[in-house]
């Protein structure tokens, strides 16, 4: 059981750090219930796991844009460092990103898709597994993580990058499409949305990003020791969340360009085939579910 004082500033930091997520018009409900409900019993299960033998833990945090995997994160690593006094990084797939002029190179050899961020393709795969092998190695030396400016869409220079000087128990690896399986090329040919009919004609690029999740991506994924999934009430759900989520880059980026809700609407189709059918796949087979209500809270779990 906790000592009281644990479990005073356990909350107590809890409740201050929701505070500074929230925005104007959309604060976050039931935060002590959705702690002892959800939160605590996940960390538990990290926390028992670690235990076993001690060894680091990968833990893979997947959701659907805009489902609050970085606020999510964060809550996880303050509960496992307060309570359980473990140390713990986390970082975003987001942040490993190709340079633009990367993505406007595979843009040009590809499909022109590739330029947006974000699908399997777009990311610095060696890039991951070489910062997933220093933090695990025996003889530990700082690594830095970098990091991705969305307001730019490109990487910040390496100076900004997080520092890790501490060798951690715990990595929170976050990201939309963490975990994420590849269809079977039969399942490809159909068109899901207006984005993939228009402008992937010819499946270029259903099939580069089909193979990269075959290959690169499975590599990295297979590091994971336990994947937690935030399963989306819909899709319609992602977009009215992923606005949100520009009005919090927009007051944290000090006015620095935003998308637009219609810039929004098409920048979703990108992820919406791999988001669709990790709800087909993840909802049995991650460690954990979590399930999302239309409010943005959580009203279930399942460990699997």
């Amino acid at each position: 059981m906790l000592k009281y004082s644990s479990t005073n500033v356990v909350e107590k930091k809890y409740l201050r750090f929701l505070s500074t997520q929230e925005i104007r018009g959309k604060p976050f409900h039931d935060k002590i219930g959705q702690l002892n409900k959800f939160y605590l019993p996940v960390c538990e299960k990290i926390y028992k796991d670690y235990k076993k033998n001690k060894k680091i833990k990968i833990i893979g945090l997947a959701g659907g844009q805009g489902a609050g995997k970085s606020t999510i994160s964060q809550v996880l690593k303050l509960i496992l460092e307060i309570k359980y006094n473990l140390t713990v990084v986390c970082f975003s797939i987001d942040d490993f990103y190709k340079t633009s002029s990367e993505r406007i190179s595979l843009g040009r050899k590809v499909n022109k898709l590739f330029k947006i961020r974000g699908v399997p393709g777009t990311h610095d795969t060696n890039l991951i597994k070489k910062i997933f092998i220093n933090l695990t190695n025996f003889f530990f030396k700082s690594v830095f993580v970098p990091r991705f400016d969305k307001s730019k869409d490109d990487r910040f220079p390496k100076k900004y990058w997080q520092k890790i000087k501490q060798q951690p128990n715990i990595i929170i690896f976050e990201g939309w499409c963490v975990g994420a399986r590849p269809q079977k090329n039969k399942d490809l040919l159909k068109p899901i949305n207006i984005l993939e009919k228009k402008k992937d004609q010819d499946l270029k690029w259903r099939l580069r990003v089909n193979t990269e999740l075959k290959n690169a991506y499975k590599k990295i994924f297979s590091k994971i020791n336990m994947l937690i999934f935030l399963k989306v009430p819909s899709f319609d759900c992602v977009y009215e969340w992923r606005l949100l989520q520009e009005k919090k880059l927009q007051l944290s980026s000090r006015g620095k360009k935003i998308m637009s809700p219609s810039q929004v609407r098409e920048f979703i189709m990108y992820y919406e085939r791999i988001t669709m059918q990790m709800i087909k796949d993840l909802s049995n087979k991650a460690h954990a579910v979590l399930y999302l209500d239309k409010q943005h809270r959580f009203n279930k779990i399942r460990f699997n």
